[in-house]
């Protein structure tokens, strides 16, 4: 009996030293039941995201209408990245990537978050050749006249143009390009639209053979002072069919020099901004009383930079218009001679005023090296428009 007391008095000091009650004891094996249900008030909401597959037919800036087995959908993807390798190239295949849930073809409960190239495509765009004869040709559309009678003009932005020839109204090019045409004109079958295709190359001849500059004669050779060849460096202000306005260098007035019969090379386009070198002989003077001219001298060639020669710094290539619409990393401008070009933001230092708001005008300096597969362009600097 007496060891039976002293052991209920040990268990008795035990709980007294380790701070424990009854209450504490019944607490703790309550506490070993269930845990409490979470408050799922807190919790955020199921997101769901899908994809959509289906041939690219229109782009605007801001809205890309898609083709999918039938259905034509419209997307809002000012909130989104197109990050597709050739581009919005019309008949191209695209997947929409999106949040929600879509409805038929009913798109305003969704957000877009990606545009990319289709994973399974079926069909690779393949470079295809037109033949026409030239109607009109500025720094960013050509439109040419086919055998058929049917008219397009194309977006020719940083293009490679080589005319052995020249260049004039009525002359006969190649012209190559991936891309589809979207359903003809209701109004005129005759005229495609070509706004969404990318060109990769102009000439008067196919394929493109450019013959190597003449070398620099010997001193040995005697050769008369005025039959030298030289060269004038210049930046283009513009072209209009066979007229190139250009600002030599150390000059600050304009001249016009007609290309019809002058052999012509632009690797990377006829952008404003970007220069060429004038080959010519004869002797270049100021007249009397009035700017430079090239009144008297006898024009061979003009040629125009290498654009993949030369690094960002170099690179001065400028396209201008108006906003039509932009996505995260994009702006899309109506340009003044009538063309559709889309620009990547992603790297560019942008000097406007405007925030990039629609209808606003801007210059944008872009790489065309940096985009001779695609028609979304490489934009080094946005600034306002002059």
């Amino acid at each position: 009996m007496k060891k039976l007391l002293a052991v209920c008095i040990c268990f008795g000091v035990a709980f007294t030293m380790t701070g424990c009650n009854l209450g504490n004891i019944v607490d703790r094996f309550i506490s070993t039941g269930d845990a409490p249900a979470p408050d799922i008030s807190t919790e955020k909401p199921r997101v769901y995201m899908d994809e959509l597959s289906g041939r690219l037919q229109d782009f605007t800036g801001s809205q890309l209408t898609v083709k999918a087995e039938e259905n034509i959908y419209v997307f809002d993807v000012s909130q989104a990245t197109l990050e597709c390798e050739d581009g919005m190239i019309t008949g191209d295949e695209v997947s929409v990537i999106y949040e929600g849930q879509l409805t038929d073809t009913d798109t305003s409960t969704v957000k877009a978050l990606k545009v990319v190239d289709e994973f399974h495509k079926k069909n690779r765009l393949k470079e295809r050749t037109a033949h026409g004869q030239v109607q009109g040709l500025t720094a960013n559309t050509i439109t040419i006249k086919a055998k058929s009678g049917k008219t397009a003009t194309y977006p020719i932005t940083g293009t490679e143009q080589y005319y052995q020839n020249g260049i004039k109204a009525g002359d006969w090019v190649y012209l190559h390009f991936k891309g589809k045409f979207p359903d003809t004109n209701s109004d005129n079958p005759m005229v495609l639209n070509a706004s969404h295709l990318k060109v990769l190359s102009i000439s008067d001849i196919d394929p493109i053979v450019v013959p190597e500059p003449s070398p620099t004669p010997t001193p040995s050779e005697e050769i008369p002072q005025e039959n030298t060849e030289k060269q004038l460096r210049a930046v283009i202000q513009d072209i209009n069919m066979n007229t190139l306005q250009l600002l030599p260098d150390g000059s600050d007035t304009s001249v016009n020099l007609d290309l019809s019969a002058i052999p012509t090379y632009f690797k990377g386009g006829a952008a404003p901004g970007a220069y060429v070198n004038v080959i010519y002989t004869g002797e270049l003077t100021e007249a009397e009383e009035g700017p430079l001219t090239l009144e008297g001298l006898t024009i061979l060639a003009v040629t125009g930079d290498d654009p993949e020669t030369l690094d960002d710094r170099h690179i001065s290539s400028t396209v201008t218009g108006d906003i039509l619409g932009t996505t995260a990393n994009t702006v899309t401008i109506q340009t003044y001679d009538g063309a559709v070009v889309t620009c990547r933001t992603d790297n560019a230092t942008d000097a406007s005023t405007n925030g990039l708001g629609i209808g606003s005008s801007i210059r944008i300096t872009f790489h065309p090296a940096a985009s001779k597969e695609s028609n979304i362009y490489t934009a080094l600097r946005i600034d306002d428009a002059w």
